[in-house]
């Protein structure tokens, strides 16, 4: 068995479930995660097949993970899909869909939530909130990871957050209001 082998058959069986994860939280489908997965693995792995483009005995891989490489291709992946179905979605009719559903607070509506809302956000903003806050990645970092500015990534993480905040937001039950809400009547207020 080749060395690219037994690095892909130990990254497989030992971080699948995470990459799957990763993917997942990117695209919010089970299926199309581990679908990401399979795509990130062979494009990344079907280089080595073909041997190294690198001088003779140097490993490709060397100076970074495997998993670092799968996960960055998983990335491209899922970015380079989203356009191609955006182009695809401009030139259909569009059904209006209702944009805000609050569901009860048990934990699997909450994270069926989540999901719908990272899925309303553009791909370069969900793309950065993965990083920044799944990944646990520094703007810097995922500014080098996306290749974008620190001000850019900035931007797309206030304009996401502002988003998921919107979509979110939890009702009070005492009043109706929103959880958070700054009450400016001093009746209410007391």
């Amino acid at each position: 068995m080749a060395m690219w082998e037994d690095e892909l058959a130990e990254l497989a069986r030992g971080r699948g479930r995470a990459l799957v994860g990763y993917a997942y939280v990117l695209c919010g489908d089970q299926r199309q995660a581990e679908d990401l997965v399979q795509d990130a693995l062979v494009k990344v792995f079907s280089r080595l097949r073909r041997g190294p483009r690198t001088a003779p005995g140097v490993h490709p891989l060397e100076g970074g993970t495997s998993e670092a490489y799968v996960r960055r291709a998983i990335l491209t992946l899922y970015l380079d899909e989203y356009r191609r179905r955006r182009r695809w979605n401009e030139r259909r009719h569009l059904v209006a869909v209702d944009d805000q559903v609050l569901g009860a607070a048990s934990g699997a509506t909450a994270r069926a939530d989540v999901a719908a809302a990272l899925g309303r956000l553009a791909p370069r903003e969900r793309a950065c909130v993965v990083l920044r806050y799944f990944e646990d990645l520094t703007v810097p970092q995922v500014a080098e990871a996306l290749g974008l500015a620190q001000g850019t990534v900035k931007r797309y993480l206030a304009d996401a957050t502002a988003s998921l905040r919107d979509v979110l937001r939890v009702p009070d039950e005492r009043d109706g209001r929103t959880a958070g809400h700054v009450t400016t009547d001093r009746r209410a207020a007391r």
